[in-house]
């Protein structure tokens, strides 16, 4: 019975060549393939798998992997967000463009902190929560400089990854459930928490593309009946967590924003909603009340209107 792939040596090899000869790789080849597999964006994930392969047999590998149904940043091991080339291991979950989004509304706030931490030479204090990779807390922390950096997840995998991703800023990366492997004495200080938490409910999980399905953890998709029983969890602790005036961003769907909001604002943070039509993404931002007494309604310093 014939395999239904090639081999590595057989996807290159021409009859002619000796034993000790491989053919230079055809791009056509490996564009075609890609294309029969289902792979939308095939001629730029031929150029990327050709610049990453240093011998022919190496790209037979990788083609052979993708075609598999790998995803392309597994295969690659890395991924660009933010401006950053990032470590992506396999079974990391993949950061996704429309998280940039995320990624700049933290920075913007980032830029613009309260006034105690603005004029005293403190850094900033940032924690990328349910972290992944560690993207977005090595592109805020890149995008920002001088941040002192948390991040935390409770997958193995992720925080092996994320470690490697957030070295450069002096991250520190912590395992286990959501705050509970922060330091204590972060408590009351953090300026920026990003939490990119798991928002697809249970029953569309099935839903998601199979490189999502099978090659990312389900800790990392599934958020529950209706999405946001992580956002929730989140949400509950985050004020604890703040420095007054700090910021909490969730990247959450846009039906589920509604919901969202009112859960930040039982929790006593002021909450707005981000959204971008281009990258298709959402985001709830909670602010801590420098005053408990302010009401929800008002205009943050921004100027955009609290929800």
């Amino acid at each position: 019975m014939s395999s239904p792939h090639p081999s590595p040596k057989s996807l290159f090899s021409s009859g002619t060549c000796s034993s000790t000869e491989t053919a230079e790789p055809s791009r056509s080849t490996v564009v075609t393939r890609l294309r029969a597999a289902g792979c939308v964006f095939a001629e730029d994930e031929a150029a990327l798998l050709i610049a990453a392969a240093p011998t022919p047999d190496d790209l037979a590998a990788l083609v052979e992997r993708r075609t598999a149904g790998h995803p392309l940043e597994h295969v690659l091991g890395w991924a660009e967000f933010g401006g950053l080339r990032v470590a992506v291991d396999p079974g990391v979950f993949v950061p996704r463009r429309r998280t940039e989004f995320l990624l700049g509304q933290a920075v913007a706030l980032g830029r613009r902190p309260p006034g105690r931490t603005g004029r005293t030479g403190r850094h900033i204090v940032a924690v990328d929560l349910c972290c992944g990779s560690g993207a977005v807390g090595a592109a805020l922390a890149a995008a920002l400089g001088g941040v002192e950096l948390h991040a935390c997840d409770i997958e193995p995998a992720a925080v092996r990854c994320a470690r490697r991703n957030v070295a450069a800023a002096g991250g520190l990366v912590y395992e286990g459930d959501l705050f509970a492997p922060l330091p204590v004495h972060l408590q009351g200080r953090i300026d920026v928490l990003t939490a990119n938490v798991p928002y697809v409910p249970t029953e569309e999980v099935g839903l998601l593309p199979p490189e999502a399905r099978e090659h990312e953890p389900l800790v990392a998709l599934d958020g529950g009946a209706d999405g946001l029983d992580v956002l929730r969890r989140v949400t509950a602790a985050a004020p604890r967590w703040l420095a007054p005036g700090g910021h909490l961003l969730v990247e959450t769907g846009e039906r589920q924003a509604p919901r969202a909001v009112e859960t930040f604002r039982r929790s006593g943070l002021v909450p707005r909603v981000a959204t971008s039509d281009e990258l298709y993404a959402t985001v709830v931002i909670g602010t801590r009340p420098t005053d408990p007494a302010r009401p929800t309604g008002t205009t943050d310093p921004t100027g955009t209107k609290t929800a």
